[in-house]
């Protein structure tokens, strides 16, 4: 399926803007690679025995790949989406019996002396399926088993990449949510899971009765606010909420040595949601249930935390996350990559050392500083100035992909387009994020800086089919 359409309006449509953004990443990347890897001893930027050298091989490869698919009909993609999944899920399964583990997670497949990870394209191949899926005629989330469905092409994926023990990259495919919020789905999802992480995060820093508090706070303003008249409505459920907690003080007091603290919430949840009856009776309450089950199930997340936090999640992770909220403070150990990323970051100043001039690069103190902390290398020698270039650029890019989707003609296109502009900025926040210390460690690469072909190649697929797409909408327009 090769387009056969006049060079000269080939070059004319395409988004030369965009393409120009890529290549500044990739260029800056490179020389970011080099100079985190540079030593004296090293014979130059093009050695092939260096990861400078080998970076420039695969940008050579990518700009084979770029071209490749600005040929191909973009109906390829639309009419090979499932076959493409279907494949990559296959080739996901068989990592698990036949790859290679490093650094813990198997989820590599050596051929010779290079690495590949199946995983960077199924990002691509699971973007292209969740576009073709939701842009039938007729799809709709009210639809259970559309709902169903849409679950199951992002799950398998992100299941079969947890059992590779690959986390960091498992937790991407949660950016798809994105995409489906901008497709229709239901906010309240989404506000249950700002609920998750935020009861995650405070059960570590305060005490069991202040994150009750927290909860019935939370609760009673969305219902206020969800149901207007939210200033009546606050000042009634927050008498439900104090008697709630003066239930739930009391309980545990008296029987503290008959009762857990978990029965002891149960108990005041119970006797509350009696009030909580009454006043629904009384003031028709419509969101009632919706009410209930987000009090009661989010007081029974935060009774499990503990269980999950030491059961479910793995020691490193652990480390990591008490780690970032300071209730542990262990620089020498697990703390250790992410201090020296900051002071790397913070010595580079407002101007920077200077290109090959960073010190805490030069002697290796920052581990993975080719890799996942890539970005210490780019504050260290180019400063706050060069940092904010680069987050430009990566917001440049993604706004203009947003601006591609919305100017698809139809849905296939612009879910797609979102869904790119969606793992990228998964991507940018989580690693960035990472080595200034605002989010844990997870060990994903910064898109088009960390070393590795598998990742540079997946991103130029992702980028370069969305660029096709707006190519093909800009060429009917003529």
């Amino acid at each position: 399926m090769i387009n056969r359409r006049d060079n000269s309006t080939l070059l004319g449509s395409i988004d030369w803007i965009t393409i120009l953004v890529y290549l500044l990443l990739v260029f800056m990347g490179w020389l970011n690679i080099y100079a985190s890897v540079y030593d004296d001893t090293q014979s130059g930027i093009f050695d092939l025995g260096q990861r400078s050298g080998m970076q420039i091989v695969w940008m050579g490869i990518c700009a084979v790949v770029g071209l490749v698919i600005l040929l191909v009909d973009s109906r390829f993609y639309h009419v090979f989406a499932y076959p493409l999944y279907v494949a990559s899920i296959l080739l996901l399964i068989a990592v698990l019996i036949f790859g290679d583990e490093i650094n813990g997670a198997k989820s590599w497949i050596m051929i010779g002396p290079v690495g590949f990870q199946p995983t960077e394209l199924a990002k691509v191949t699971t973007s292209l399926a969740i576009a073709r899926f939701m842009s039938y005629y007729g799809f709709s989330f009210h639809k259970f088993s559309d709902f169903i469905r849409v679950v199951l092409i992002l799950g398998l994926p992100f299941c079969v990449v947890v059992m590779q023990n690959d986390m960091g990259s498992a937790i991407v495919y949660t950016s798809f949510l994105i995409v489906l919020y901008r497709e229709g789905f239901t906010g309240y999802i989404y506000i249950a899971v700002a609920l998750m992480i935020t009861l995650f995060i405070v059960s570590f820093l305060i005490t069991p009765v202040s994150v009750i508090i927290l909860i019935l706070l939370f609760c009673v303003v969305c219902e206020g606010i969800m149901n207007g008249c939210w200033r009546e409505k606050i000042i009634y459920l927050s008498y439900i909420a104090l008697l709630s907690i003066g239930i739930f003080l009391l309980s545990w007091t008296l029987f503290s040595g008959a009762i857990s603290m978990v029965l002891a919430i149960e108990i005041s949840i119970l006797l509350s949601m009696g009030l909580v009856a009454i006043y629904a009776y009384r003031y028709r309450f419509k969101n009632i249930t919706l009410f209930i089950v987000l009090l009661f199930s989010s007081i029974t997340f935060v009774a499990t935390i503990d269980y999950l936090f030491e059961n479910v999640v793995q020691t490193h992770q652990q480390k990591r996350i008490l780690d970032l909220l300071g209730v542990e403070n262990d620089l020498r150990g697990w703390g250790y990559n992410v201090n020296q990323s900051k002071i790397a970051i913070g010595s580079g100043g407002l101007y920077g050392k200077g290109f090959l001039e960073g010190t805490q690069t030069k002697y290796k103190f920052v581990p993975e500083q080719s890799t996942d902390f890539i970005f210490c290398t780019v504050g260290e020698e180019w400063g706050f100035i060069g940092t904010i270039a680069v987050i430009s650029l990566f917001c440049t890019l993604i706004i203009r992909l947003m601006k591609m989707g919305e100017r698809q003609a139809d849905s296939f296109g612009r879910i797609y387009c979102y869904s790119v502009a969606s793992i990228l900025f998964f991507h940018i926040f989580i690693n960035i994020g990472m080595t200034i210390g605002l989010v844990p460690v997870i060990g994903i690469p910064l898109p088009f800086f960390s070393y590795g072909g598998s990742s540079l190649v997946a991103f130029t697929i992702l980028l370069f089919i969305a660029i096709k797409m707006d190519l093909t909408k800009r060429e009917s327009a003529i």
